[in-house]
């Protein structure tokens, strides 16, 4: 589901929790990989054998995959939310995240908005 569907449906509020619950759930995997990566480390050894080498170096390679796209998930939707609730305020009456949803441009690229308290309406990028 796209942002602006969800941001339609639960309100702006709740999609940017969740966005944040989301990124955060992605730091802990990434602190997981980590540890991964750690502990594969830790079992190397020259002594093993060359198939058991091999495991080692396969769960650390996964481990270090894993720890690059959490780590890549985290900072995007967690910079993404940041920049849409940049936007969320109102320049006419500095009411922050108080506003209805009027409609979708460009594919849902763009809300067009419209403030509760005042009506000043401004369009937000997604």
């Amino acid at each position: 589901m796209s942002a602006a569907q969800t941001i339609r449906s639960l309100g702006f509020r709740k999609w940017y929790e969740r966005e944040l619950l989301q990124s955060h759930v992605h730091l802990v995997l990434l602190l997981l990989a980590t540890i991964g990566l750690l502990a594969s480390a830790e079992a190397y050894s020259v002594q093993l054998d060359g198939m058991a080498q091999l495991k080692v170096l396969a769960c650390a390679g996964a481990s270090a995959l894993i720890a690059i796209w959490a780590l890549r998930q985290y900072l995007f939707r967690l910079n993404h939310a940041q920049f849409v609730a940049d936007q969320a305020v109102c320049s006419g009456c500095e009411t922050y995240a108080k506003w209805d949803l009027l409609e979708e441009r460009a594919a849902g690229s763009y809300l067009r908005v419209g403030c509760r308290r005042c009506g000043h309406r401004w369009e937000i990028s997604l």
